[in-house]
């Protein structure tokens, strides 16, 4: 079997959509650091609708971390293949948007160089909350961070990617070229205004006034996306290929529904992303916090509860019916009423969100869901637990989730078997776990006083702290499935 290739191109596989345009002229215009899985089913595929109309916005990726997009890609020519899954079954499309990819840390000058060249007007991210490099709690630069401290040392061969933007901008302003924009397409709560605080930080701490040039002269729009995307398997590749005639070598698996809200402030110029469906708007945060909070916060209560529960895959857990109830209680209950959405039916979107999730043909895993966690709390669950709190509300189901995590941490599962756990804080979480054994209270007291990830509010709220130390208790003495099904009611 052929491997996917432009050459395939010519004679297109009848079971796939194809690029509609010219792809040899197609140029680049936008650079997009940490191209991984979720951009190559979300932003590329807009974009890739576009490119018949304005060929000047073509994609080059950047790997900031490991090479295997860029050695999967790279003999294809940059195709790849988006296969949308229902329950209708596996539909696969060619996309074209992707001119190439570059590997950070063996290519990083010529990556630079092109960051700074004038054709590139946008630099989009997608490089999860850990490469921010910052405080999660508090959304600000963590200037003490590994990265950052080499980047600031060095700041002509960045690591980061708020250093590898800062050089280019300063080569840029160097060589009177205009600034690009910074689209931020991160779960990340104000992602536009949390990257402008990280990167204008970055400037001032590396040059006097750099930062308030970047301030002034550099757009940060925020947006919110949405889209499932599950991690590929073997299996996946052999359904692709039997699909689309070759084998391609990192397909992406997605679900149908898509959604892009982007706040429409460029620095110069964009694509006309609404005519691909996206939502250019002047407010993006009560979308991003609807999100963040009823879809992300849900997503990592199944994802915790789900994976010591015995379940493999997100729609496995919501078919339970004491998970599902447990679901839809959070958002109704204790999630919807911190939103204030007067224009959108709430109700309505929690049941399409409940529909997402029971795609049995997605295959989400709750383990790929729970990893970096502690990066992921304080925008899906604590800021919602924080408003609730304020407003004297129940929080029962929104702390069995911070419960539910601290369990996962352990790096124990129910019978006794190692979890893997992945997050940049997991050697110091699972020290504190075994300190703490099976005594709620101590594991409680250990984890939450991780700052970075809590603040220094919640571990000394006797609400909060009785929430979750009951739940762990119950957790511990009587597994995950008997809790749910308990506090689901």
């Amino acid at each position: 079997m052929p491997r996917l290739s432009a050459a395939i191109l010519a004679h297109p596989p009848a079971g796939a959509a194809v690029p509609s345009y010219d792809r040899s002229a197609v140029t680049p215009g936008i650079v997009h650091l940490g191209i991984g899985a979720f951009h190559r089913a979300h932003m590329a595929v807009y974009v890739d609708d576009l490119l018949d109309r304005d060929p000047s916005w073509g994609i080059v990726g950047a790997s900031l971390r490991r090479p295997d997009t860029k050695e999967a890609l790279e003999p294809q020519d940059g195709l790849y293949t988006v296969a949308i899954r229902d329950a209708a079954g596996t539909h696969p499309r060619i996309i074209g948007s992707i001119l190439g990819v570059l590997d950070a840390n063996a290519e990083r000058e010529a990556l630079i160089a092109l960051m700074a060249s004038p054709e590139i007007r946008i630099v989009s991210l997608t490089v999860t909350e850990k490469g921010y490099c910052h405080d999660p709690a508090t959304g600000e630069l963590d200037a003490r961070h590994p990265d950052i401290v080499h980047d600031l040392a060095n700041p002509s061969a960045p690591r980061s990617a708020p250093g590898l933007i800062v050089e280019a901008l300063a080569r840029r302003r160097a060589a009177g070229i205009a600034p690009f924009t910074v689209l931020c397409c991160d779960n990340l709560p104000s992602n536009g205004a949390t990257v402008k605080r990280i990167v204008t930080r970055f400037a001032a701490l590396r040059e006097d006034g750099f930062g308030d040039w970047v301030a002034e002269q550099v757009a940060f729009p925020s947006t919110m996306v949405d889209r499932i995307v599950p991690a590929t398997t073997d299996a996946d590749r052999e359904t692709v290929a039997a699909l689309i005639g070759a084998e391609d070598a990192w397909p992406v698996m997605a679900e149908p529904f898509t959604q892009w809200v982007i706040e429409d402030e460029f620095t110069s110029g964009r694509p006309d992303f609404a005519a691909a469906g996206a939502q250019l708007t002047s407010e993006v945060e009560p979308f991003e916090r609807m999100k963040l909070r009823m879809l992300n916060g849900s997503h990592s209560t199944i994802a915790y509860l789900g994976y010591l529960a015995g379940h493999e895959h997100v729609s496995d857990a919501v078919a339970d019916p004491a998970f599902r109830k447990l679901i839809h209680g959070l958002m109704t209950e204790e999630v919807i009423p911190t939103l204030h959405m007067p224009d959108v039916d709430l109700a309505a979107y929690r049941d399409q969100l409940l529909e997402r999730f029971s795609n049995p043909a997605l295959k989400h895993r709750t383990w790929q869901i729970a990893m970096d966690g502690s990066q992921k709390l304080p925008q899906r669950l604590l800021g919602t637990i924080r408003d609730r709190l304020a407003a004297g509300g129940s929080t029962t189901r929104l702390t069995l989730g911070v419960a539910a995590w601290m369990r996962y941490v352990t790096g124990v599962d129910e019978d006794g078997e190692a979890i893997d756990v992945r997050d940049p804080l997991a050697l110091r979480m699972m020290a504190i776990a075994a300190d703490a054994g099976e005594d709620a209270e101590a594991l409680f007291d250990g984890l939450a006083a991780l700052n970075e990830v809590f603040g220094t509010d919640l571990a000394g709220n006797n609400v909060f702290r009785s929430a979750v130390v009951g739940h762990l208790d119950t957790l511990f003495d009587e597994g995950a499935a008997e809790t749910v099904r308990h506090v689901a009611g």
